[in-house]
């Protein structure tokens, strides 16, 4: 058993579109209209035939209280490996990311946090 797809509720799909693939830098794998959604996914350009992230509408009621939450509560949604947590902070931050969290060493990883404009919190890491 593998994964395969994994998903990230946004508020604005085209938006989250674009920062994870022009400021992130995933690649854009499916673009598919489905009614009033679209069926996105993003890949790794280190790995195009691998793990899929779905660009997920976040339209159900549930979904919306949910992640408000992990943000009042400082929570990331998910996580990206980097090879150099601060090389990958310095960067993103050129491009106007926000980080709630800087780069900090916790024991056997090295994580921060951004804010990805479409409502989630996304830990990037660095096993250390």
């Amino acid at each position: 058993m593998r994964i395969t797809l994994t998903s990230v509720f946004v508020d604005d799909q085209a938006k989250a579109l674009t920062f994870y693939t022009e400021v992130l830098g995933f690649q854009a794998k499916h673009d598919i209209p489905m009614g009033e959604h679209r069926w996105i996914t993003v890949v790794s350009p280190e790995d195009p035939g691998g793990t899929e992230v779905v660009l997920e509408p976040d339209a159900h009621p549930a979904v919306r209280p949910f992640k408000e939450a992990l943000v009042a509560d400082g929570i990331p949604f998910t996580a990206f490996a980097v090879e150099d947590v601060r090389a990958e902070y310095e960067r993103l931050r050129a491009l106007g990311v926000y980080f709630t969290q800087e780069p900090t060493s916790m024991g056997p990883v090295t994580t921060a946090v951004l804010d990805d404009t479409c409502g989630n919190l996304v830990q990037i890491q660095q096993m250390d």
